[in-house]
């Protein structure tokens, strides 16, 4: 099972494991506070794809597919997501203001789909 949290809640005990998957460490969060325990900066999109989306709602879909298409050449990180999953909770943090409007409602529902058949990068 997979959760979403910012990672400026506090941390619970129904968290389970809790994954960072932003490819920066949060502003003003110390390492003790955010009780991080896995950081894959790399799962995130990449530095171009961040800067050109900048969490404009407007850019919304294209991001979605762009992302979509990154996450498929991330499989040994999904991997180990979805094997973590199988054994646990698994609460995705990130620090992105927006809930509706980020990479991990993507990276979430990229993750709960594994076991659909997959079609072409960014395909819906």
């Amino acid at each position: 099972m997979f959760k979403l949290k910012r990672i400026y809640e506090e941390a619970a005990a129904d968290d389970g494991l809790r994954v960072l998957v932003d490819r920066l460490w949060p502003r003003g969060m110390s390492k003790e506070k955010a009780e991080v325990d896995l950081w894959l900066k790399d799962i995130a999109p990449s530095p171009g794809l961040r800067q050109w989306f900048a969490h404009d709602p407007a850019r919304w879909e294209e991001f979605r597919r762009r992302y979509e298409g990154e996450l498929y050449l991330k499989g040994d990180l999904l991997a180990i997501l979805r094997q973590k999953a199988k054994e646990e909770t698994v609460t995705l943090l990130y620090a992105a203001r927006d809930e509706n409007y980020n990479h991990v409602v993507v990276l979430k529902k990229f993750l709960e789909n594994a076991n659909k058949k997959p079609g072409k990068p960014g395909s819906r």
